[in-house]
């Protein structure tokens, strides 16, 4: 006859018991605070979102080089077509990050909290601001086969867009370039 040993179990005192849910407590605590850092640090930015790649459309939505710039307040730039090209400006003041409208009665860009006011293009015209309007990489994306045919350079000068060709304008607002300095 095979004898059966069986083992009582020891109850938990309290002490046991509030060890063990003092360390099951803070494993929950680590497990939301590791997930939330890993949610917190994957990129979000989308596509047609401020972060992301903004698809304007095509070319023929642009303003004449006489009308008043595109205001895209979802995505915070300003589409401004000039005699030199198109450009996309940041719709941030260079001074202290107001928000700056278009005069149209002045034909320029004024910022109403200190009067920073700057021309069509974002260069500084007078004001507290120390540079003119930072700026987004604007694209011109061939609307066939998807190849960038011009692209904002370094310098942040203006996008000349072909016309002969059928052609999708982008702007990439994680691109910012940073206006120049004024003397």
């Amino acid at each position: 006859m095979i004898e059966e040993t069986t083992e009582k179990s020891v109850p938990l005192n309290r002490r046991e018991f509030l060890n063990l849910a003092w360390l099951a407590s803070l494993g929950f605590v680590f497990v939301d605070v590791a997930g939330l850092t890993i949610l917190f640090a994957m990129p979000r930015f989308k596509e047609g979102e401020f972060g992301g790649v903004f698809i304007v459309g095509s070319s023929d939505i642009l303003p004449s080089t006489d009308a008043p710039p595109q205001n895209y307040p979802k995505v915070k730039f300003w589409l401004s077509n000039t005699e030199e090209g198109v450009k996309a400006l940041y719709k941030v003041c260079t001074h202290l990050g107001c928000l700056y409208n278009w005069n149209s009665q002045e034909g320029k860009f004024i910022c109403p909290c200190h009067g920073s006011q700057f021309q069509k293009d974002g260069t500084y015209i007078q004001g507290p601001a120390p540079r003119s309007l930072d700026q987004f990489v604007v694209q011109a994306v061939d609307a066939e086969t998807g190849e960038v045919i011009a692209q904002t350079p370094p310098d942040g000068s203006a996008v000349q867009i072909p016309e002969d060709r059928e052609v999708i304008i982008k702007v990439d607002t994680g691109a910012k370039i940073i206006g120049q300095r004024h003397s």
